[in-house]
C-alpha cells in the first residue's frame, strides 16, 4: 500500500480480512473517519497509527455509549 492511500484512509482489504479481535476472536469493522479498527463484540475500537494497527486491549478505547 502506498503512503498516498494510507494518508486517504484506506486499509488494506486483505489485512482487514485476515485481523479479528484479540479479545473475542470477532471480525472488525474499518471506520476510515477515526482510523479505528471495530469490535462491536468487545465494544472496543483499536487505533491504526500511520496504517499499522494497534491490537493491543490497553491502547484500545471503549466504545460502549456509542450505537
Amino acid at each position: 500500500m502506498s503512503d498516498a492511500s494510507r494518508r486517504a484512509g484506506a486499509l488494506d482489504p486483505k489485512l482487514l480480512e485476515i485481523l479479528v479481535c484479540p479479545l473475542t476472536k470477532s471480525t472488525l469493522e474499518w471506520r476510515p473517519e477515526t482510523q479505528e479498527l471495530i469490535s462491536r463484540s468487545a465494544k472496543l475500537a483499536y487505533p491504526v497509527r500511520d496504517g499499522i494497527p494497534i491490537m493491543l486491549p490497553d491502547e484500545a478505547r471503549s466504545i460502549a455509549d456509542e450505537d
